[in-house]
């Protein structure tokens, strides 16, 4: 059963594009480009040449000549990389292609890429990520220099520089340099937030960094950097949960920025993240959400809060939260959420409490009698009651909601 089919979200996916920069990713790369310059070089005249017939390539296309050699030449070193970059002219035409290829090396890679990325040509830039990621490896020493060129780079350079780092075999190793630059004030926000998007990737975030982040995470100026930061702590949860079975360090930081965040849309994302990963709540963590219950002034929070709920290890002290605040909720989409997760919670223990929401309240009687009838035919699954409800919607509540 997954927490989409319950929760309307109102954060972007979780799920992320494969990551590139493998050497057969750059070859399909190579080719896709081969082509497009193929086309565009017959002439203006051609329907090939406008940017519409460029958007209509398939990258996987075969050109009919052979593709030139990926190979990466030597790093500053030898004759060949004191040539100059290949010529370029104003219709996209690299009139030698292969010359990037063999001779291009880390040193001298800006500058033969600036002029390439100033076309803004999407072709142009994923090939260009790819080389970068292909230039720096798996060399830390690398990839921390192009972050230092990351730094002072304009928009258009930043965004190819980080694309290449995100796609190398260093980027788990830069952590650290990644969240200081992220938090350093002296850089603009939309830079930082450009930073720590990348954490999002790190195999794990040591406790030291996660202090630092949710409390930059949480502080009123933070603005989309912010929520940058905590998707990324809640991303780097998920995957670290996977792995070792633990996620209180994460889960703990998440329910600080979803209680003190004086952004709503920041402390929606925190408590979403615990939605995906699913990982169970101790006694201390589901006592901090009944008190978010109370408190929490958005009606979109509190339903995402009981969502979180019914991950509780102690179902009876779930239940009680859940009962208790239907009697005080006044919001019926969020009463909704209260009794169908009271029943995600503890399955059939729960109808003595959904039978008593129903009893307060004559709305929900009818929803009642749909779960008292499913468990009774004897599934036990919460997935299986939930696709064999009339409706998942019956208050419009989605609707009120949709993404």
């Amino acid at each position: 059963m997954t927490p989409e089919s319950l929760h309307r979200s109102a954060s972007p996916p979780v799920n992320d594009p494969a990551r590139r920069g493998s050497k057969i990713a750059i070859a399909l790369g190579a080719v896709a480009l081969l082509a497009a310059v193929a086309l565009l070089s017959r002439g203006s005249s051609e329907d090939s040449g406008t940017p519409e017939a460029r958007q209509a390539q398939t990258p996987g296309a075969q050109p009919s000549g052979p593709a030139p050699s990926m190979a990466a030449a030597p790093t500053g070193q030898g004759k060949r990389a004191e040539e100059k970059p290949p010529r370029f002219n104003s219709t996209l035409c690299w009139e030698d292609l292969e010359q990037f290829n063999d001779n291009v090396t880390l040193e001298t890679f800006r500058e033969w890429a600036r002029p390439l990325l100033a076309v803004k040509d999407p072709l142009v830039l994923e090939y260009l990520k790819g080389r970068l990621a292909e230039l720096i490896g798996n060399d830390e020493g690398r990839a921390s220099e192009v972050l230092g060129w990351a730094r002072e780079a304009s928009p258009a350079e930043f965004k190819l520089l980080m694309g290449g780092i995100r796609g190398s075999e260093a980027l788990p190793r830069l952590a650290a340099q990644l969240t200081s630059l992220g938090l350093d004030e002296s850089l603009d926000l939309g830079r930082r937030a450009g930073f720590l998007d990348e954490l999002q990737r790190m195999p794990r975030l040591e406790p030291a960094a996660l202090d630092k982040l949710a409390a930059f995470a949480q502080d009123a100026s933070s603005g989309e950097a912010g929520w940058v930061t905590t998707r990324a702590i809640g991303r780097v949860m998920q995957e670290d949960y996977k792995k070792t079975g633990n996620a209180k360090p994460y889960l703990d930081k998440l329910l600080t920025i979803g209680t003190q965040s004086m952004d709503e849309q920041v402390r929606y994302l925190a408590l979403e993240m615990e939605m995906h990963a699913e990982a169970p709540l101790d006694t201390q963590a589901t006592g901090r959400l009944a008190k978010l219950l109370s408190t929490e002034g958005s009606e979109d929070v509190r339903m995402v809060a009981a969502h979180d709920l019914s991950l509780s290890e102690d179902k009876t002290q779930a239940l009680e939260i859940f009962s208790k605040n239907f009697e005080t909720e006044k919001d019926l989409c969020v009463r909704w959420s209260l009794f169908r997760f009271a029943a995600r919670t503890a399955g059939k223990d729960a109808l003595p409490v959904m039978a008593n929401m129903a009893l307060s309240d004559p709305r929900f009687q009818a929803q009642y009698q749909h779960f008292e009838r499913l468990y009774a035919s004897g599934i036990v699954d919460f997935g299986r009651i939930w696709f064999s409800l009339p409706t998942d919607d019956p208050f419009g509540c989605l609707d009120r909601h949709e993404e």
